[in-house]
């Protein structure tokens, strides 16, 4: 589904930095990749690259079949709204619509009836314990509740590629589990596949697995503590 080849990135400026180097990485449909790191290694990065938002230096990624450096923007943009999922760690929540309506957004502009779309923005806001708050606005909304939000945006059109930054970073110890389920039931119902990038090696543990990104690429981490509440 997904093959990231010798992927690099730098950023210039008054301190030119080299972000990633030599990054390789093949995930199949159903599975699930949970990526650590200390901070300023590139996790955000290399989702960013992943999902079309930035192009690498050099490298290639492969994503369903198509290369995403042959993509123009509306051709991105597209693969991103009908294919891919992103929970943002800074949620990217529309301050002007209400939660029901954040949640929607991609339904809508995938073209589901209004009617269904309801139904599936409703049946998800449950799934993440925010039933009944379809019409809170985000200023009415904890840091945790945005979060929740940003995730039941993300699952909502059923990905067939979930990418996840920090997915239970806000999150109370009893809803960053039932994040985590739902996480996994996306990927075991629809045959997706999922990379969260994580600081919580307890989170991290309920993936299929687990790799730590370095200066000179992914690879698995030292052994991780028994699953237990996330973090």
């Amino acid at each position: 589904m997904l093959t990231l080849t010798d992927i690099s990135k730098s950023y210039d400026g008054a301190r030119p930095r080299k972000v990633l180097h030599g990054v390789s990485l093949a995930l199949d449909a159903g599975e699930y990749v949970a990526i650590m790191g200390e901070s300023g290694a590139g996790k955000s990065t290399l989702l960013h690259l992943i999902a079309g938002l930035d192009r690498p230096d050099s490298g290639r990624i492969l994503f369903d079949g198509q290369d995403l450096a042959t993509l123009d923007d509306d051709a991105a943009t597209l693969l991103r709204r009908r294919k891919l999922g992103f929970v943002f760690q800074a949620f990217h929540v529309l301050p002007n619509l209400s939660a029901g309506q954040n949640v929607a957004l991609p339904l809508l502009l995938n073209g589901l009836e209004r009617e269904k779309a309801s139904a599936r923005v409703a049946e998800m806001l449950a799934a993440v314990g925010l039933d009944g708050r379809e019409d809170s606005l985000p200023r009415e909304l904890s840091g945790g509740e945005l979060q929740r939000v940003a995730i039941a945006r993300a699952l909502v059109h059923r990905p067939m590629l979930l990418l996840a930054d920090e997915p239970t970073g806000n999150l109370d110890h009893e809803t960053a589990a039932r994040v985590l389920r739902l996480l996994r039931e996306l990927v075991n119902a629809n045959g997706a596949a999922a990379i969260i990038v994580t600081h919580s090696a307890v989170a991290a543990a309920a993936a299929d697995r687990v790799l730590q990104l370095t200066p000179s690429g992914l690879a698995p981490p030292g052994p991780l503590p028994p699953m237990s509440a996330p973090s």
